[in-house]
């Protein structure tokens, strides 16, 4: 077993890191004075489009995307520590790199299962950042964790599709530069459980489609991604030929969407957690309580060393995922990746809190990014799919011969 990267790997990481270090780091501030004086809080402070520019110069762009047509053709191993390496600045560098949800698993949908038609009218000016897109599947009225319980829907008339319903937290739907709408709704609803669903694109502007509120998360908006918003659909209707693959193809979409976005939000959130400990230990390094630095305090050793520990765990997880994604596929790999998608958020919450606690009353201010790194993190535990059914699916593989032989 060898842990080391391969020589691509590393070639790629050593340009990142001078990439994060030279640049990404020290756009932060800017993009905080940038964003607090934007007139559109939606809108994408021009730092971001310097960012892109100096990103794509280096050919460090679209590493996401396993083809090597339209992305740099990384394997999930090779894209891990990369995607971990931009988890440093999450609200920063994955839109630098082009690499930023949900404009990721809306570009593998449309690589995957789009027509040359669909592909050359959204993904091209996806791949190139020109656009901005939204994912429509959560709904408000329903457990949207269970996809057959969705709503929305999507019935034939003549040529053309007519939709209506609801969603929330569409991400990114707010943005003045998304333009497509990757909808999932109900076709037959009188079919099988998962095959009653199909994916329509919807461009934003047509008539009958809502936007509305933006959602916070713990009273931030989170504008990088464009907002989480409520969308509503009256009459909406689209040729077709929009369609995603076929009707009843919706729910097998989502699976194949979900499966490298889970990862990918696993891989940064690690690098979030490494984050969160480095400054966790610059603090305790240089604050002083009764007299002697908070980093000869037993108490603040061990959450430093249990979050390293943790940190590693994590991360080994997650390669191993990465490794049989690329070796077995997403289905073969399903089992590990609920077990990350469930494990990792949590792992990352309990290091931040730990780094918020030793910053004391700092570390809930917005003098430092823990307290948004922590609002933006504890919603991954509800973001594709919420821990319970990872947790409930983990199980139901783990039990299945145990129940198979006791039945028999």
């Amino acid at each position: 077993m060898d842990f080391t990267y391969d020589e691509t790997t590393r070639e790629y990481l050593e340009r990142l890191r001078a990439f994060m270090d030279e640049h990404v780091i020290p756009a932060e501030p800017v993009y905080a004075e940038q964003a607090a004086e934007r007139s559109d809080p939606w809108s994408a402070p021009p730092v971001i489009k310097d960012l892109q520019a100096r990103a794509r110069e280096r050919g460090l762009w679209n590493l996401f995307l396993p083809s090597g047509s339209h992305g740099a053709g990384l394997t999930n191993l090779q894209y891990a520590p990369l995607a971990e390496m931009t988890g440093r600045s999450p609200g920063l560098a994955p839109s630098a790199l082009n690499c930023a949800a949900p404009d990721t698993g809306n570009m593998e949908i449309l690589s995957m299962f789009g027509t040359e038609e669909q592909r050359k009218r959204w993904l091209e000016p996806l791949l190139n950042a020109e656009i901005r897109s939204a994912f429509c599947m959560t709904e408000p009225d329903v457990a949207s964790s269970d996809a057959s319980n969705i709503r929305l829907r999507i019935a034939a008339d003549g040529d053309d599709y007519l939709l209506d319903g609801r969603k929330w937290w569409t991400s990114g739907a707010l943005s003045p530069d998304c333009e497509l709408l990757i909808v999932m709704g109900v076709t037959d609803p009188d079919a099988d459980p998962y095959r009653r669903q199909s994916m329509v694109l919807v461009p934003k502007d047509t008539p009958g489609v809502e936007v509305g509120r933006g959602l916070p998360v713990f009273g931030y908006t989170d504008s990088t991604k464009g907002g989480h918003a409520e969308v509503s659909f009256t009459g909406v209707r689209v040729p077709k030929s929009n369609i995603l693959l076929g009707e009843g193809e919706g729910f097998r979409i989502a699976q194949e969407r979900l499966g490298p976005g889970r990862i990918h939000h696993c891989m940064r959130s690690i690098g979030v957690a490494e984050r969160a400990l480095e400054l966790m230990c610059s603090r305790a390094a240089e604050r002083v309580a009764f007299g002697k630095p908070l980093a000869e305090q037993g108490v603040v050793r061990e959450s430093i060393a249990r979050a390293r520990v943790r940190i590693e765990q994590a991360r080994l997880l997650v390669l191993k995922t990465a490794w049989l994604m690329d070796t077995v596929g997403n289905k073969g790999a399903r089992t590990e990746i609920s077990a990350i998608k469930a494990e990792v958020p949590r792992m990352v919450q309990d290091v931040l809190d730990d780094a918020i606690q030793v910053h004391g009353g700092a570390g809930v201010s917005d003098d430092v990014p823990l307290a948004q790194l922590w609002a933006a993190n504890r919603t991954l535990r509800l973001a594709d799919g919420p821990d319970e059914v990872h947790f409930r699916s983990i199980a139901r593989r783990e039990l299945k011969p145990y129940l198979a032989r006791s039945a028999g």
